[in-house]
């Protein structure tokens, strides 16, 4: 009875252990260099920072940081490169004690609150938001302008840009780029083109 326990206890742990497709592991590998990585957290280390935050973090990120590297600086975004998973960019402006990754990511469209007619204290709360709930940050290209990927809500696994002025989803299906939309779209469109991430006129 206790070797049948000891193997469901093992077989929930392999479970556990992501399902990223083994096609998107092998392009993010050779998309960021060891040379140029952080070591890797490993399983334990993920499902602590996921345990801590309430979340499960979507594939192929998940196994990424588990197995591959967490952070590298040859890579996208452009300052820095990919940082580590529970870091945060150098510049970055806003309380880090208003994020909270378990509350829904609150946008599913593009809104650029620069334009909304709204008075700014009553959008503020909502670009906070915006800013703190349902992401982890994976980097910034400077100027206010960060990359997120969703952990939380509707768009779960998409990468979103959010800037000073407004926030956008990443990918072919949002207009902005010809690129896939998720984390491996996104750094499939940064190691095979150096585009910019808007690359197509909308």
């Amino acid at each position: 009875m206790e070797d049948m326990e000891g193997m469901e206890s093992m077989d929930t742990e392999n479970a556990d252990q992501g399902d990223a497709d083994g096609g998107e592991l092998d392009a993010l590998r050779a998309a960021f260099p060891s040379e140029r990585c952080l070591p890797p957290l490993g399983w334990d280390g993920v499902r602590a920072f996921e345990s801590a935050h309430g979340i499960v973090l979507p594939e192929p990120y998940r196994t990424l940081v588990a197995e591959i590297c967490d952070g590298c600086s040859d890579g996208p975004a452009d300052i820095d490169g990919l940082i580590p998973l529970a870091a945060l960019p150098a510049d970055w402006g806003c309380d880090q004690t208003q994020r909270d990754l378990a509350k829904p990511f609150p946008l599913t469209e593009a809104w650029v609150w620069e334009d909304d007619p709204r008075p700014y204290e009553e959008i503020e709360p909502l670009i906070d938001e915006v800013y703190n709930y349902g992401s982890v940050v994976l980097g910034t290209d400077g100027c206010g302008m960060y990359w997120h990927l969703v952990v939380s809500g509707a768009h779960r696994g998409r990468i979103w840009n959010i800037s000073d002025v407004g926030a956008a989803p990443f990918g072919v299906a949002f207009g902005h780029t010809t690129a896939e939309e998720g984390f491996a779209g996104w750094v499939a469109h940064w190691a095979t083109t150096r585009r910019p991430w808007f690359d197509v006129v909308v």
